[in-house]
């Protein structure tokens, strides 16, 4: 496939994930929530620079930041020296944590927190626990093990933490594992597996967005207890409107030079630590370092796009739409709204149909692609049922997240090994760029109208997506369990005639 085309489908891709946004928007602003025109265009104009960014950025990664993680990863299996895997891995999970764009859209909206200091923070969370997640590969850790700890601890610290953090921290382990960290910290996984050579090796290659996961939940809680922010700022968003076209377009174009110093500085510190490695280390050809240079180049262009069309037209809107139901009086169709859109934006997740495809050959064909996505579409139309529900009346996350987690960690008591890090992995792929950039000022929106607490019962969406996976995949892993066990052949007929059968053994 060329460049051309890879592009062309990245972007396909982009806008298959974005479409269905639109067009429920489209429905509602038109017979439910009217918005001004100008309102309207700036986000139909963010949601076209979204889907070109979003589409050029995943097509850069993947030319650029997952080959950087290949070939490290091969660096690091050649060296076998567990102090150079540790300490490339912390460098590595901080440096490219602090470029992915789903936590720069989250940092964006979460006021009360600096917006560098919470970045940072979740870095060094994704950082630890990406060197946590080597020490597990090299060692064999169960998985199983090191998810019942540390989500005790998360549990303990959430019931002494600052309410006004704790819905922040499940979102940021939601955010991190997106477009940019997920791709990157897999295939550095991978590589390293491969020192290992007995059979369980290629599995504990699994689990690795699910301990990266854990890193910013308990960085944020941590940070509540030494940073108390300023309380007294709530993310706002106010709308912008606009008296022409001319205003519209000045205002996406005064956007760009922000976001181009935002952009460089988080890709700065991946493009030098890859020359560094590239020196000492990897000494990669002409061709294959251009590749990865180009890729890089995309990859900036590509984040610059999708920061403005994001920040500027397309979250704004969903602010406002959710504020414009509660006001109108049609509150009741916030909940069936939130909802819809849950299902149809999983199932335009291009990473979801490759989770569930992975499922499907895990399992064997016990559990079918189709049945796969359908639970998933289920358990995501649910998430945010629950989000909306919280959004409007108040409830705690913790109500939702301590029982929802408790059912995860029992169902790995139930399931193949494998089906848990699956499950635990695909909770960072559920929660897509859409959860940061739409859901969540859509709740934020709904919240205000309502008089609600936005740090605490508006945020907590992304958290929310994040954890239905985890129980619908186990699930769908004792599916998997029980239909192969009702294909099992019966002793007579697993052995020919010919063969000693030991009964004593």
């Amino acid at each position: 496939m060329n460049h051309k085309t890879l592009l062309q489908d990245k972007i396909k891709e982009a806008l298959s994930s974005v479409l269905p946004i639109i067009l429920i928007v489209g429905v509602l602003t038109f017979f439910a929530a009217p918005v001004t025109t100008d309102v309207m265009l700036a986000f139909l104009l963010g949601s076209v620079l979204l889907v070109l960014g979003l589409g050029i950025f995943m097509f850069g990664s993947e030319n650029s930041m997952v080959a950087i993680g290949n070939h490290i990863g091969s660096s690091l299996t050649r060296s076998k020296k567990l102090s150079l895997i540790l300490g490339v891995s912390l460098i590595i999970g901080i440096i490219i944590t602090m470029a992915e764009p789903d936590l720069t859209v989250l940092a964006s909206n979460v006021s009360h927190i600096d917006f560098y200091i919470l970045i940072f923070t979740v870095s060094v969370g994704v950082g630890l626990f990406l060197l946590l997640c080597m020490v597990r590969i090299l060692f064999g850790i169960p998985l199983r093990l090191l998810l019942l700890f540390f989500y005790g601890l998360i549990f303990i610290l959430a019931f002494i933490s600052d309410p006004d953090y704790i819905s922040v921290a499940f979102d940021a382990g939601g955010v991190t594992t997106g477009p940019m960290t997920a791709p990157f910290i897999i295939s550095l996984g991978i590589g390293v597996a491969s020192i290992r050579s007995d059979k369980n090796a290629e599995a504990d290659s699994f689990g690795l967005v699910a301990l990266c996961s854990i890193g910013p939940i308990l960085s944020v809680l941590l940070l509540g207890f030494f940073y108390p922010g300023d309380k007294k700022e709530i993310a706002e968003g106010l709308l912008m409107h606009y008296e022409n076209t001319m205003e519209l377009g000045n205002t996406y174009l005064h956007a760009v030079p922000t976001y181009i110093r935002e952009v460089f500085t988080s890709l700065l510190p991946i493009f030098v630590f890859f020359l560094i490695f590239q020196a000492f280390s990897l000494k990669l050809k002409k061709a294959q370092l251009e590749k990865i240079l180009i890729g890089l180049i995309f990859t900036f262009i590509g984040l610059v796009i999708f920061l403005t069309g994001v920040n500027v037209g397309f979250s704004a809107l969903g602010r406002a739409l959710g504020e414009a139901l509660v006001n109108d009086k049609k509150t009741y169709l916030t909940v069936p709204v939130f909802a819809l859109i849950g299902w149809f934006v999983v199932l335009a997740e291009p990473a979801v149909r490759v989770l569930s495809k992975q499922v499907e050959e895990v399992s064997a064909g016990a559990v079918s692609q189709r049945s796969m996505l359908l639970s998933l579409s289920v358990s995501i139309s649910l998430a945010m049922a629950l989000s909306m529900i919280r959004a409007l009346t108040g409830i705690g996350i913790l109500w939702f997240v301590v029982p929802g987690y408790l059912i995860a960690l029992v169902l790995m008591f139930f399931v193949p090994p494998i089906f848990t890090a699956i499950a635990f992995d695909s909770g960072g792929v559920a929660s897509g760029p859409m959860s940061a950039t739409f859901m969540l000022p859509f709740a934020m929106g709904v919240c205000r109208a309502v008089g609600g607490n936005v740090l605490t019962d508006a945020f907590g969406t992304v958290a929310l997506v994040a954890l239905m996976p985890l129980i619908s995949v186990q699930i769908m892993g004792i599916v998997s369990v029980l239909n192969n066990k009702k294909k099992e052949i019966p002793v007579s007929e697993r052995y020919s005639d010919t063969e000693i059968i030991e009964l004593w053994d």
